[in-house]
């Protein structure tokens, strides 16, 4: 573009913006168009209501009309801005809701009207509620009430009860304290919802949408009740048993087999249960939280859905009990019969969620129930309400004399081997030193003793074995000279394995007593985690015994490391890898270099960091444990020294030597080997030998 274009640009321009300036409106020339455009909307305005006033009215029939009349005459309607009733001489009163208009009931029963728009929203509005109602039948006049609330209160527990579904809203448990509220909830209110659901032929009745009449017998019993035609009721009563955490719930009736089929004989039970965090270490309780339950039976087993990442498990066989657990605390619904199948389904709340610091995980369970319409009790349960503490849940057997309700294997303790160390060795003496010490790093010092001195002789032989072998070294390497080569590996291995046999030594000797301990190792690992009586126990530095004991913390999220090591530092767990290190340097130092593969030290040193690794988001309590076992182990590694003379152990060797001995099975199967070997070596050589 030229100079002139642009020029010729500019002055177009200031002409237009001169004459537009010039031409501009005055204010007596925008009123008078304001005035005109008002007059322009009013117009409209009156279009549109005679437009209104002429249209369509949408209007009750006469069945409609008669079925409102039949639903008034057993109970009012108020829902949703409907609000009508049957006066005494039989005519319809109230109004209707229609936006932000109250419309007469005379209008909305009206065949014309003068507001058509707001008539027919009326008509809309009582259609639906005579729906709702008619979906409800006897149950509706209950749909609408206020929601009152009951406590019931014994030692251990504190139980809110709402008439809005007849539920335990709130359940407080008086002796334990959340990591941030006074008291740990095991129900808390909107997070928890449990309903029946009553049918007949044609209809469905949920007990959440009703509002019960609340009825309180005495302290610690209540009755939760609705009250419906013809004199029958339904409802659902509950007593607090005193001194526990359980609570007796029972579904009472009468009359209603008038409204529910004989045919029927079963209820939906749906349970709706948002598990609320309680520990300060998140990411160990939730991987502790899961639906459990028990098929009934003798021998019923005891299932549940995966405790890491999201689950859905259907059965139908029966079931004795179904549990809501986390880690230290469950909420379990025990029948006195059984249930009839069910459908679970576990879900983690999303990291991305508002809940996710709240909430550890959403369960829902829907089984069946028994039921019989014309039986003043057709079903009743127990609610279990409390901690996962093992000797209490043993007790509640007493509640099931007919099976075992097997309530323990809420808390995991190991499969069955380490399981029984646990429940037969290591919580009865954990208790009893309960009776005589409060501290609980006192008492897991003292179990670890006793421990240690149970095991001792296992750790003697396993030092006596280590010591053999250390003195048969230049004998073995001797061997290994002698026959050298992968064509002498089986003569090698013979002459070892005579030596041994002469000596009175064994490869084996210092594994095996260790393997015998592993078990015990293995069932303290599961039992720390799961012990309710070291939660909020203090021990020096860890102020929860139950919880990592966090010297150093960060906030920043770092890939990999936050998800498995977590964004702390734990002491116990430090000086537990600190102490592993310097047993793995003092067993390394007690083996010959022969014995070990070069690749074998490092591996063998690396083991504890991966230890640190693993063990820094568990208990304090565990890591505390480890920490004095070890040392308490490299404690009797040096008395063993001082005990144990290698000059004896030479003696000893040497007499095991001179001794006539005979040949173990293991050194004839040896020499067998090495015959056969030997044997077809020489058919081998045979045979090449022909072809040449």
């Amino acid at each position: 573009m030229d100079k002139n274009s642009i020029t010729g640009m500019l002055l177009m321009c200031a002409v237009i913006f001169g004459f537009m300036w010039l031409n501009k409106p005055t204010e007596a020339q925008l009123a008078e168009q304001r005035r005109i455009q008002d007059s322009i909307t009013q117009a409209q305005r009156l279009a549109a209501e005679k437009i209104a006033a002429t249209a369509v009215v949408d209007t009750l029939t006469g069945d409609e009309r008669s079925q409102l009349v039949a639903l008034l005459a057993q109970h009012p309607i108020d829902a949703d801005g409907v609000k009508l009733s049957l006066a005494t001489d039989g005519t319809i009163a109230g109004t209707v809701a229609a936006g932000d208009t109250a419309v007469a009931a005379a209008e909305v029963l009206a065949d014309t009207s003068s507001h058509a728009a707001a008539h027919n929203l009326a008509v809309a509005a009582v259609r639906k509620a005579m729906g709702v109602m008619a979906k409800n039948g006897p149950f509706a006049a209950h749909l609408n009430g206020t929601n009152q609330v009951v406590k019931l209160e014994n030692d251990s527990l504190a139980l809110e009860i709402s008439s809005k579904g007849g539920i335990i809203s709130r359940a407080a448990l008086k002796a334990y304290k959340a990591y941030n509220a006074p008291q740990v909830e095991v129900v808390t209110p909107g997070d928890n919802g449990y309903s029946f659901t009553l049918s007949n032929n044609s209809q469905r009745f949920e007990t959440r949408n009703y509002y019960f009449t609340p009825r309180q017998l005495n302290d610690s019993t209540l009755v939760m009740e609705l009250n419906l035609a013809g004199g029958a009721t339904w409802g659902l009563k509950y007593t607090l048993v005193p001194n526990s955490y359980m609570v007796r719930m029972e579904i009472v009736q009468k009359g209603m087999n008038a409204i529910i089929p004989l045919n029927i004989n079963t209820l939906d039970l749906d349970w709706n249960y948002r598990m609320m965090r309680h520990e300060e270490g998140k990411m160990f309780e939730e991987r502790n939280s899961a639906i459990y339950y028990k098929y009934a039976g003798k021998g019923g087993d005891v299932e549940y859905t995966k405790e890491s990442g999201n689950d859905e498990q259907e059965t139908k066989d029966k079931i004795k009990w179904i549990s809501a657990k986390n880690q230290f605390f469950s909420a379990v619904l025990i029948a006195d019969s059984t249930f009839v199948g069910g459908q679970f389904t576990s879900h983690e709340v999303p990291k991305e969620s508002p809940d996710y610091e709240r909430y550890l995980k959403t369960l829902t369970m829907h089984t069946l129930v028994p039921y019989a319409s014309d039986k003043e009790k057709p079903a009743s349960f127990y609610f279990y309400l409390g901690p996962n503490r093992y000797q209490l849940l043993s007790s509640y057997d007493k509640y099931s004399p007919k099976e075992d309700l097997k309530l323990t294997r809420l808390i995991p303790l190991g499969w069955t081997l380490f399981r029984w160390i646990n429940t037969g060795v290591i919580i009865p003496v954990f208790g009893w030193l309960g009776k005589f010490f409060t501290n609980y790093g006192i008492i897991i010092l003292l179990l670890t003793i006793i421990i240690k001195i149970v095991l001792s002789p296992l750790t003697f032989k396993s030092y006596m074995s280590q010591a053999k072998m250390r003195i048969l070294n230049p004998d073995i390497a001797a061997i290994n000279e002698q026959y050298p080569g992968q064509e002498n590996a089986l003569k090698r291995q013979q002459k070892t394995m005579e030596l041994y046999s002469l000596a009175g030594a064994s490869p084996f000797g210092g594994c095996l007593p260790m393997l015998l301990q592993m078990p015990i190792l293995i069932a303290m690992f599961t039992f720390f985690p799961s012990c309710i009586e070291l939660r909020g126990q203090s021990f020096l530095w860890a102020a929860d015994l139950s919880a990592p004991d966090k010297i150093v913390s960060w906030t920043a999220h770092i890939p990999f490391i936050t998800n498995y090591f977590g964004n702390h530092i734990s002491l116990f767990c430090l000086l537990m890898t600190v102490t592993n290190i310097g047993y793995t340097y003092l067993t390394m130092q007690s083996q010959s270099q022969q014995q070990s593969m070069p690749g074998m030290k490092w591996m063998m040193y690396l083991m504890p960091l991966m230890f640190l690794v693993f063990f820094n988001n568990y208990a304090s309590g565990l890591s505390y444990y480890y920490f004095i076992s070890l040392l308490i182990t490299i404690a009797q590694t040096y008395a063993c020294r001082l005990l144990v003379s290698e000059d004896k152990v030479r003696a000893q060797i040497a007499a095991n030597r001179a001794k006539p001995r005979k040949k173990s099975s293991w050194i004839e199967r040896m020499e067998q080997m090495q015959r056969q070997q030997q044997q077809q070596l020489r058919e081998q050589q045979r045979r090449n030998n022909r072809r040449r």
